[in-house]
């Protein structure tokens, strides 16, 4: 009879017990405006007095990704008749209100890193802008130059 009384008792904590279906998040964790593509629309290389437009041409694609943590950038032309041709780099980002730095820990060109770039970045609906120097003094690498990129959110 105890026996039966046992699993009768178990069988009942068994049936009480619920499973947790609701999905939990970090208390910690934040989303970045940020987070998502961005296609290059044009930027700016300005070096002393001298500005060059340096936007993509056709025929060139240049994407930035971001999530909370990290971004990535690749450009690459898009036309398959012609030599591929290819350009990326990635590493980790902080974003405090419109200061914005990159520590670069993978580039296709390795002088550029493990270098930090700071910016200022201005996000307004889908375009983003991103203003700052560029200053690499490494091996035959020496740039020096204030970049301004403005980006458009894929949807």
């Amino acid at each position: 009879m105890k026996f039966l009384s046992f699993i009768a008792l178990g069988a009942l904590a068994l049936a009480a017990c619920k499973q947790n279906t609701t999905p939990t998040t970090s208390a910690a964790s934040t989303t970045s405006p940020l987070n998502g593509t961005w296609r290059l629309l044009n930027s700016k290389s300005i070096v002393k007095k001298d500005t060059t437009d340096t936007s993509p041409k056709k025929g060139i694609e240049d994407l930035k990704i971001y999530n909370d943590t990290h971004f990535a950038f690749f450009q690459h032309n898009v036309d398959k008749s012609t030599p591929a041709t290819y350009d990326s780099g990635a590493g980790t980002y902080t974003l405090k209100g419109e200061n914005y730095t990159e520590h670069l820990q993978f580039c296709s060109e390795r002088e550029w890193e493990n270098h930090d770039f700071n910016f200022t970045l201005t996000i307004k609906g889908d375009t983003m802008q991103q203003r700052g120097v560029e200053k690499v003094d490494s091996g035959s690498v020496h740039i020096d130059h204030i970049i301004i990129e403005t980006y458009a959110k894929m949807k």
